[in-house]
């Protein structure tokens, strides 16, 4: 595309438009394994910029591609056009009808924003995805999307009254019941009556081509019903109209246990008999790999598969009935009902997590979506497992089972031998889809066809049917714009795959990449399920709090993983501006390691990138300052009123700053005026070097360079602490460093320098068995795992990152010690990013419980995040990250409410942004 014809676009629509390199990256695929670039992006603002985009694509000759969250799994949101990015501007619940139990929405709407709306009401969507917390109405519509409860409140297609749209002719429509509203539409169906009948809708999860079961007058000729899973090939939605349900009153949670899963879905009779309103299944090689990610899940009744069956009732006594009812009649080998909220909550986590953890096998290698959600009339479903078990062994594939048993829809991960494509890859598809069309089933039974799909409905349909396809698609796009390759005149399954012929990457130096091998096959780690670009803040969850703050895909991990993508296939270069714009707002939180399901760590890719890009070459300023803030701090302890001094001046500071790329916004903050490692020398002068009288074995304590310089009294609290449970406290008798500003820089052949006098300064304590206490978790998380990856040859790697605690880890484990009494104290707590995503915040969350303390969790980074919030460029982003939690969290607080913060970072921002000063764990616990 040249500049003159994205001006022009420019020129007639409100909204953005995009064609560099960068936005074309992030776009060029959704959940699937499907690359495509697009001419360039276009964000809508209204409908008559969704028309004049449409326009315009048609004069030029462009296709056009609808796309919400992005989360399509078949290839179903990209395209070489214009993509119409929906869920940036419009994305509005324009109007709930609570009487008459609807909603009026514009498709960029997140369906957990509609069911915030509609809860206030007592009522819900009926269908909810497991990405609800992101994808989009329109999305849902495209797809028909059902979800767990579709066995109660049916699918996407059973709720929509009424449909707004342009047609691919650029004429606006309203569907609803009855045809008028499309020209010919009624003709074509009336002259199709035998064939609709005989091969469409044969049962409720035949999701695949498009639904022209919904054109007979037996089942009230609706177009807008039928417009549903059209996956953006009939028309661009502008507005839907969707039906409600009420809000259950009391729910209740049965978990069955079964040999496996074709044991279990046999007894799918005998549990749907007991009118429930979801039923779903699990495998256990899904739920091992959870427990490895998570590190455990609740209890499980004896299996190897389960079902979750949840019931409703007016009482919680009634739902209570069902279930027990369900228990008496099932054939399963164990049974289990849940009551509590929280706990049922957990449970359904794995099953909502499952299309991310099942993105690697038992065995750890990549599974792929393609062969996604398969289904087949319920009652021939466990038969269709056997059969599908020994088609995997045949083909040599692997992969993890989840789904709605209830319904007949299963959805599997394998690893298909995508990188053999075409051979092995297309010979296992067309044989997935020969088995399943025998069962009577449908190549897809909720996610639509797409492009991983599409060229195989002819096993499916007969030649008649795939022409009304063709047929029913030009009522409504007679010239073929709208999403094309997709349903009709299809494009080869094999075609345009993301991760055939991309090359490894050659290792640099930097990380290891244990888990993956190497780069490229890190980054490809993301498969798109877009958790990250999920509000999370009132479930918990820390990552990409630049999207929160932005809510651009670009700065999404999906965003950026794109990106790199690009990068490792040599379609970008590492130094392009591309890359650098992709990176330049992550915080390096390491959220994304923990929270993305996949196991997509953003941070380290971002440190690798960096190291690449300035290894051997002239850096910017701040990365010499900031990145190597240690060796600057380990002369300003030694004549800290000098340092204070020359950081305070007015007339200095602000320049100075600002040369050395440094906001100028920032204050500096300032060091003690003794470092604890000058006062530590001073008192062991003074006291005896004897072991302790108890004989408990000594504790190395690590101190940071920044407890170290500016907040000794938190290392003397914790002194405090072990020595009062008898231990002898230790620390480095050098001054080291875990490296973490070199790490954040990507000056990775510096901190691999520091890690090695750090192995060697901890390395008699820990082959004595002495364990290692940190205080700054974003310190202890780099000896816990970049340590790791950095020195994965150094043989004391292993011991030394075992033998390292936090605070609150070591306490706990202390036989006979208590917190002391807090009850009834109200304390508000930031946990730091690194806590949650690396050593974890269960053990402080434990000890704050015990000693009574009425807890307020701060969800989300501080955004300070280090070095990234003092660069220049970074501070209005890292302000808008902590107006995602922590300043609301302090304004709502009363004053006199202890802030808790182990994070030196995170008491930085509140102090700076907030005026309130925090305290580590050691301090409240020490009362210091």
């Amino acid at each position: 595309m040249t500049d003159s014809w994205v001006q022009a676009l420019r020129d007639r629509i409100g909204g953005e438009v995009d064609d560099s390199e960068r936005r074309r990256a992030e776009y060029s695929s959704d959940a699937s394994n499907y690359r495509v670039l697009p001419a360039a992006v276009v964000y809508p603002r209204r409908d008559e910029d969704v028309a004049a985009a449409l326009e315009f694509a048609r004069a030029e000759g462009l296709p056009v591609t609808a796309r919400g969250a992005g989360t399509s799994v078949a290839g179903n949101a990209i395209g070489a056009g214009l993509v119409l990015d929906f869920s940036r501007h419009m994305h509005a619940v324009l109007e709930v009808d609570a009487e008459n139990r609807w909603a009026r929405v514009q498709p960029g709407v997140v369906l957990a924003a509609l069911q915030r709306r509609g809860a206030a009401h007592g009522l819900r969507f009926g269908p909810d995805p497991s990405t609800q917390n992101r994808c989009t109405l329109g999305g849902m519509i495209g797809n028909n999307a059902c979800g767990p409860h579709a066995v109660a409140w049916g699918r996407t297609s059973d709720t929509v009254r009424a449909l707004r749209i342009l047609d691919g002719a650029g004429a606006e429509r309203t569907l609803a019941d009855g045809l008028a509203a499309v020209p010919g539409l009624a003709e074509f169906g009336r002259a199709r009556l035998a064939l609709i009948r005989t091969e469409f809708g044969r049962f409720e999860r035949q999701a695949s081509g498009y639904a022209l079961e919904h054109l007979l007058p037996e089942r009230v000729s609706s177009a807008a019903k039928a417009f549903v899973g059209t996956e953006g090939t009939c028309g661009l939605l502008l507005e839907a109209t969707v039906a409600l349900v009420p809000v259950p009153r009391a729910t209740v949670l049965v978990v069955l246990g079964y040999p496996d899963m074709p044991t279990a879905a046999d007894d799918v009779g005998a549990v749907m008999a007991g009118a429930p309103i979801a039923v779903e299944g699990i495998d256990a090689k899904l739920v091992d790999v959870v427990r490895a990610h998570r590190g455990r899940v609740p209890e499980l009744p004896a299996g190897g598969g389960w079902l979750f069956v949840e019931f409703a009732g007016d009482t919680a006594d009634e739902a209570r009935d069902r279930a027990t009812a369900l228990c008496a009649a099932a054939n399963a080998l164990d049974s289990r009902i849940v009551t509590n909220q929280e706990e049922a909550a957990r449970l359904w986590r794995i099953r909502a997590d499952g299309a991310g953890l099942a993105g690697r096998t038992p065995d750890g290698n990549p599974a792929w979506p393609g062969w996604e959600d398969a289904a087949v009339p319920p009652e021939r479903l466990g038969d269709y497992l056997r059969d599908f078990e020994e088609l995997q062994r045949a083909h040599g594939v692997d992969g993890l089972l989840y789904g709605h048993i209830g319904d007949g829809c299963i959805h599997v991960r394998l690893d298909l031998p995508i990188a053999d494509a075409p051979q092995r890859f297309r010979a296992f598809l067309e044989d997935a889809a020969d088995r399943v069309v025998r069962f009577g089933g449908s190549l897809s039974g909720e996610h639509g066809d797409g492009r991983a799909r599409s060229e195989l409905l002819a096993r499916m349909y007969s030649p008649a049917a795939l022409a009304a396809f063709a047929e029913f698609k030009a009522l409504f796009d007679p010239d073929g714009v709208l999403n094309p390759g997709v349903l009709v005149r299809p494009e080869p399954i094999d075609a345009d795959l993301r991760v055939t012929g991309v090359p490894p990457v050659p290792p640099r130096g930097g990380f290891a990449f244990l888990a993956d091998g190497e780069l490229g096959a890190a980054v490809h780690r993301c498969v798109g399920i877009g958790k990250c670009r999920a509000d999370t803040r009132a479930t918990g969850g820390f990552m990409c709090p630049s999207y929160l703050a932005t809510a651009d895909e670009k700065d999404s991990t999906r965003g950026r993983a794109r990106v790199l993508q690009e990068v490792v296939r040599g379609a970008l270069d590492w130094r392009s501006a591309a890359v650098a714009e992709s990176l330049d707002l992550c915080l390096s939180c390491k959220a994304c390691g923990s929270d993305c399901p996949a196991g997509v760590d953003m941070a380290t890719y971002k440190s690798e990138v960096l190291h690449r890009r300035y290894r051997h070459r002239p850096r910017p300023l701040d990365h010499y300052v900031l990145g190597r803030m240690p060796s600057w701090l380990a002369l300003g302890t030694r004549m800290p009123r000098l340092f204070n001094a020359v950081s305070g001046l007015g007339p200095l500071r602000r320049p100075g700053l600002r040369a050395v790329g440094i906001d100028p916004r920032r204050e500096v903050p300032r060091l003690a005026d003794k470092s604890f490692r000058a006062m530590w020398a001073e008192r062991t002068a003074e006291t005896s070097d004897a072991p302790s009288a108890h004989g408990t074995p000594e504790v190395m304590l690590w101190i940071d360079t920044f407890t170290d310089a500016f907040e000794p009294e938190i290392a003397w609290a914790a002194v405090q602490l072990i020595e009062s449970l008898g231990h002898r406290v230790r620390i480095p008798r050098r001054r080291v460093c875990c490296g973490l500003t070199w790490i954040s820089t990507g000056q990775l052949d510096g901190a691999r320098k520091r890690l090695r006098a750090t192995l060697t300064a901890l390395d008699e304590h820990v082959r004595a068995g002495g364990v290692v206490v940190g205080l700054e978790p974003s310190c202890t998380a780099v000896l816990r795992s970049d340590l790791v990856e950095l020195l994965p040859g150094d043989p004391r790697v292993a011991a030394t990152a075992a033998a390292v605690r936090t605070l609150a880890e070591f306490l706990e484990q202390q036989p006979g010690w208590q917190p002391p009494d807090r009850s009834g104290e109200r304390v508000l707590v930031q946990p730091h990013c690194h806590q949650h995503a690396v050593t974890g915040f269960d053990a402080d969350r434990r000890i704050l419980r015990r000693a009574g303390a009425e807890v307020t969790e701060i969800t989300g980074c501080c955004g300070l995040a280090g070095n990234f919030g003092m660069q220049s460029g970074h501070y209005d982003i890292s302000v808008a990250v902590a107006e995602n939690g922590l300043l609301p969290a302090l304004r709502t607080a009363d004053s006199a409410t202890p802030f808790l913060a182990d994070g030196f970072s995170c008491r930085t921002q509140a102090a700076q942004l907030a005026g309130r000063t925090g305290r580590h764990l050691a301090q409240f616990l020490t009362g210091r």
